[in-house]
């Protein structure tokens, strides 16, 4: 089953939604600011999509700035950083079986679905 991780309020978020929704296809939505991701959802998440860590952070939310930007972080702490902060998870996410992609651009998830 095809996944969507979802923000609302996210302009680009409601785009890959709304492309997911004309698909025709079944799909999930997780708002992952509602029902946090563990640890193991992020690696997971982040495995599939064959990145590191930090490439799925949001380098210009406030938090980022204010806590985390000019520091060197391992890994684990980047995705540590995530779990406490999902505002800093870049989106949407969808996920494909074992496929995964960043919906930016939104035309990015025609390649999974």
């Amino acid at each position: 089953m095809i996944k969507i991780y979802h923000n609302p309020r996210c302009s680009k978020s409601r785009q890959g939604l709304s492309l997911l929704e004309e698909s025709g296809k079944e799909f999930e939505i997780i708002k992952y600011l509602e029902d946090q991701l563990t640890k193991k959802d992020l690696e997971d998440i982040i495995s599939k999509l064959d990145i590191k860590p930090i490439d799925l952070i949001r380098k210009n939310e406030a938090i980022w700035k204010s806590d985390y930007k000019g520091k060197t972080l391992t890994d684990k702490e980047v995705i540590e950083a995530m779990v406490k902060h999902p505002k800093l998870i870049e989106r949407p996410i969808v996920i494909n079986g074992t496929k995964a992609v960043i919906g930016r651009p939104t035309e990015a998830i025609l390649e999974i679905i």
